[in-house]
């Protein structure tokens, strides 16, 4: 009966990672969307300022993005899979995009100055996957 409980709430804890986010008018994801995830992995020594990333990083994106921008939202991680095992990400943003060239014309002039920006919230090396919406969130 334990186990079950604990497996129970570490299935819970992960459901509630991926819906603990901040997110900008989600109903605007359709599918065939151009999705932009940053991933910032968890790992010894690593450091992330989630509040600068929240209230400072994503909304100068988002300002940069302009219009283009359809949405975008962030996780933060809070647990794993496998209890007593360390999250795999601490965070990861999304930023939603209408179609590829959309993306390409509003990354493209603004990538560096992103970039030098994530030193003011962490030490970590983002991994970053560009996909394409198959279902509507």
């Amino acid at each position: 009966m334990k186990t079950k409980i604990s497996t129970l709430l570490v299935v819970i804890g992960f459901f509630l990672s991926c819906q603990q986010n901040t997110t900008q008018d989600n109903s605007k994801i359709k599918k065939g969307m151009i999705k932009v995830a940053i991933f910032y992995p968890n790992g010894e020594d690593k450091t992330f300022d989630m509040d600068y990333y929240a209230n400072k990083h994503m909304p100068m994106a988002a300002s940069l993005f302009g219009d283009s921008l359809k949405a975008m939202s962030i996780d933060k991680g809070l647990a794993n899979g496998t209890p007593g095992m360390p999250i795999k990400y601490l965070a990861i943003g999304y930023f939603y995009f209408e179609n590829m060239s959309s993306f390409e014309n509003s990354m493209g002039p603004n990538s560096e100055k992103l970039k030098a920006d994530v030193p003011n919230y962490t030490n970590i090396k983002p991994i970053i996957q560009i996909s394409e919406v198959q279902t509507a969130e």
